[in-house]
């Protein structure tokens, strides 16, 4: 199914798909998630200079394509199912999108050309939302005008050990500001992280006394509109994902005999697959709605980015646990790639929201209240599922 895409947005989604599979077989993404790489330097310049994929969100004035979240959510879907390693949700996605949530002009033209050429690799350290944990970001920001200076300690920033900026959340002025900082700078010191998903980098990042520069003014509002495109962008990511192992399910169903028949034959294998079908087509609509919310109805899409999340992320977890079931003993093994879907999987259902928060969100934006939580999902079993 299209799911409504235009024939342009299709056309960039074959693009995508064929570069990745030339450029980014499954064993060349194992050779650089084993290496201390954070993504392969060849493939992520051709990337922007040949598919200008870095720069789909930036203006063309500054360098970009101008399109839309549309665009960028089907680029997401794709590399969902390559599970290539890389930024691009980072700094392409998040870093650009955190610059242009500021209507700071003179920022915008001084760091967005870079990020969408891909010689810049930016990425985004909340102050809160990535994990879901109280306290995860303890910076705080001081001074005035053109002078600020950092101070504190953020747990998890997304592919901060690969970043050459960083856009830093913190509070300010009573609110909340956003700050631009070299990875250079004094006073900054990333200590890796080791994720659940091994195509996906993070580090805890520390201030301490650094200067900064600050982006736009008051950013309370702009945090949280880019937190919902944060849980659309893993969304389009697990839907992608979603589709790959439906498809490794279906081909190893027809290929695995036992009693001399093939296993897709067997009832309760059609109904695993029948399931994974169900939840990949689901997870794509949702994720395709999603992204396509943020340009139509840019007031609702943080309510359509909590009903995408709260779904999709359990449902595709459940579809790549299915899959392992599929495969039997084979899907447990490191040589086979079911569990590296698995952990992508699982670990994009936790960030940024998992779906019991994004449940609770939801209710709370449509002002459904309850005496306590029943939530179950507990800080410590996010932290620890993550991987970090």
């Amino acid at each position: 199914m299209d799911h409504d895409l235009s024939p342009e947005v299709n056309e960039l989604r074959d693009m995508v798909r064929g570069f990745l599979d030339r450029k980014a077989p499954e064993a060349d993404v194992r050779a650089t998630m084993e290496s201390d790489l954070d993504r392969d330097p060849a493939i992520w310049q051709q990337m922007a200079t040949q598919l200008g994929l870095q720069g789909l969100l930036v203006p063309e004035e500054l360098g970009g394509q101008g399109t839309t979240f549309v665009e960028v959510g089907v680029v997401l879907e794709e590399l969902g199912r390559s599970l290539l390693p890389g930024p691009y949700l980072s700094s392409a996605v998040l870093a650009v999108s955190a610059l242009l949530e500021a209507g700071d002009a003179s920022a915008s033209a001084d760091l967005l050309p870079g990020l969408a050429e891909g010689t810049t690799i930016g990425t985004v350290a909340f102050s809160q939302g990535l994990s879901g944990r109280p306290g995860e970001s303890t910076v705080q920001a001081a001074g005035s005008g053109e002078k600020w200076q950092l101070d504190g300690t953020v747990d998890i920033v997304l592919d901060g050990q690969a970043a050459d900026l960083l856009l830093v959340v913190a509070p300010a002025d009573g609110g909340l500001g956003l700050f631009a900082v070299t990875s250079e700078a004094t006073g900054v010191e990333r200590t890796p992280l080791d994720l659940l998903d091994q195509a996906r980098g993070a580090s805890s990042i520390s201030f301490s006394g650094t200067v900064a520069r600050r982006v736009g003014g008051e950013y309370a509002e702009a945090e949280a509109r880019l937190l919902s495109l944060a849980a659309i962008g893993i969304v389009c990511e697990l839907a992608g994902a979603s589709q790959r192992i439906l498809e490794m399910a279906v081909d190893y169903a027809k290929l695995r005999e036992q009693f001399g028949t093939p296993i897709g034959s067997f009832q309760a294998v059609k109904h695993l697959c029948t399931e994974m079908f169900v939840t990949a087509e689901s997870a794509t609509s949702v994720g395709r709605f999603a992204a396509r919310s943020v340009v139509d109805d840019p007031a609702e899409h943080a309510h359509v980015a909590s009903i995408a999340k709260a779904y999709a992320g359990e449902a595709c977890s459940r579809a790549a646990e299915q899959n392992i079931q599929v495969h039997g003993g084979i899907g447990f093994t490191w040589e086979h790639p079911a569990h590296l879907y698995l952990r992508k999987i699982k670990s994009g259902e936790l960030l940024f929201g998992s779906s019991a928060q994004h449940r609770e969100r939801l209710a709370t934006m449509l002002g459904l209240t309850a005496a306590g939580s029943t939530s179950a999902d507990t800080g410590a079993d996010r932290v620890a599922a993550v991987g970090v």
